[in-house]
């Protein structure tokens, strides 16, 4: 199991790394994480949902992600509340203290999940949540110690170089588990380390004097964990890659509870596109192309937020000036004329104008719809496929005009002009024709050499080598249990 010494240090791309590097050594390998925290979701093999960064693993793993990957999910849609999937599916929205209480009744759901995934693997990979030493939250953990100790699973602590303090963070974080969980723990990584290494030397005896932990490396800072999908918000800042040629300029606010951000990652990745994620209490720039409304967890506080930061003012003169705009599942909700929440869904029961584009209206209800799907879009643009993952039906003239045209049926609306566009589909730019004829549809451009998929693949192979070249993977193999 690998626990991070604060959020966002690295485990999920470090785990994705090994689940490659020992899948490439021959071994049968799972992932897992007990407990997930974001809104960046997939839709697993059973038709469930899992976290995104469990599918990644699961893709490096080569096999297909289901849901006892990530038994327990958690998808915030307030300061202090969130949505709770169980085993994929929904169970309720709760808040922090709640879901406190709710927490030693599952964890026998995760740990049983996490015996059929030893049972069937050489190797299941652990990722913990958020921080190993927030021992204020350890009565009934289920996603850090509370699990190893429940499983007895060996530990490797992750500790991020790169925002300063890893010495204090390893040792404090050692100092703060109780002896039954140090004795689970096998070492440490160091992880996003920048320049001469040798100039650890004397940290590494350091923390061998106040923590008696091995070592099993120091790896680099991972140029290649940019083009992987992020986990949660802490990846936005990654959003911002402008290309020098970016010829082709587009705009995402960053929406209150943004959700499944990764739909934007195929865009980021052409040479000739400038992708600029804008957030809160800056104006929408006056220069895009393409402004897109992603996905939310919850639309209505998402679109009166939109307007408390004026963007409803910075989109209607993107209109004004001939530019288009996309909205995707909750953004295209967002381009109606009329939210309706009766039942409280996803905050506060109501209804609220919306922002107008798009002659639709939606009511946010249950059941949640959560499928793959294929087909192909209008206009000639070509093949696609993605998921679909939302509540609430969305209904009105401008869907007599979809946008896609699914196997089970036509999807989204395109208003009067063309120039708006909504659909619940996401994962659509993945598809390498149709995002090169959509954006020669913004303006002309040479079709790029680009392969989205193949970009991942290669990826996870650049990590996974610098993995072994960098962690004593033999080490890792030798300090886990066998099951």
């Amino acid at each position: 199991m690998f626990q991070g010494t604060g959020s966002d240090v690295g485990k999920s791309v470090l785990v994705a790394g090994l689940c490659r590097a020992f899948t490439r050594r021959g071994k049968s390998v799972l992932p897992f994480k007990p407990q997930n925290m974001s809104n960046n979701a997939a839709i697993a093999e059973d038709g469930t949902e899992i976290g995104r960064a469990q599918a990644l693993q699961a893709l490096a793993c080569g096999v297909k992600p289901r849901a006892d990957m990530n038994p327990v999910l958690l998808k915030p849609q307030s300061d202090v509340g969130a949505q709770l999937i169980v085993n994929g599916e929904v169970k309720g929205n709760y808040d922090a203290s709640a879901y406190q209480s709710l927490k030693p009744q599952l964890l026998p759901g995760v740990t049983a999940a996490f015996d059929r995934l030893c049972e069937e693997a050489d190797i299941v990979l652990v990722e913990g949540a958020g921080s190993a030493s927030e021992v204020n939250l350890r009565e009934g953990d289920i996603a850090n110690m509370g699990f190893a100790c429940a499983t007895q699973t060996p530990v490797i602590l992750i500790g991020d170089i790169d925002r300063g303090g890893v010495i204090a963070s390893i040792v404090g974080t050692h100092s703060l588990l109780a002896d039954e969980e140090k004795q689970l723990l096998r070492g440490y990584i160091i992880n996003k380390f920048r320049g001469d290494i040798s100039l650890f030397d004397n940290a590494l005896d350091i923390l061998q004097q106040k923590t008696g932990l091995t070592c099993f490396g120091i790896l680099p800072y991972l140029d290649e964990a940019a083009s992987l999908p992020a986990e949660d918000s802490f990846g936005l800042q990654n959003k911002n890659r402008d290309s020098e040629s970016g010829k082709i300029k587009i705009i995402v606010p960053q929406l209150l509870h943004i959700a499944n951000f990764d739909d934007l990652d195929p865009l980021e990745a052409e040479p000739d596109v400038s992708v600029r994620m804008v957030p809160p209490g800056t104006a929408l720039p006056g220069d895009a192309d393409l402004v897109i409304l992603p996905g939310t967890k919850a639309t209505i506080p998402a679109l009166l937020h939109f307007r408390e930061q004026g963007w409803d003012i910075d989109l209607a003169a993107h209109v004004r000036r001939g530019g288009k705009i996309v909205g995707i599942c909750g953004g295209y909700q967002m381009l109606g004329n009329l939210i309706d929440d009766p039942n409280g869904t996803e905050g506060p029961a109501g209804r609220v104008e919306a922002l107008g584009y798009l002659d639709v209206e939606t009511v946010i209800a249950g059941p949640k719809t959560l499928t793959e799907t294929s087909g192909s879009a209008v206009q000639g643009l070509g093949e696609i496929s993605g998921y679909e993952m939302h509540m609430g039906q969305t209904t009105g003239g401008d869907t007599a005009r979809p946008f896609l045209n699914l196997k089970d049926g036509p999807d989204g609306a395109i208003n009067a002009d063309g120039r708006v566009i909504g659909c619940y589909v996401h994962g659509i730019f993945a598809a390498d024709a149709f995002r090169h004829e959509f954006l020669n549809s913004l303006k002309t451009r040479e079709r790029s050499a680009t392969n989205f998929q193949a970009g991942i693949e290669n990826a996870l192979d650049v990590i996974a080598e610098q993995l072994e070249a960098s962690i004593d993977v033999d080490g890792l193999l030798t300090g886990a249990v066998m099951r």
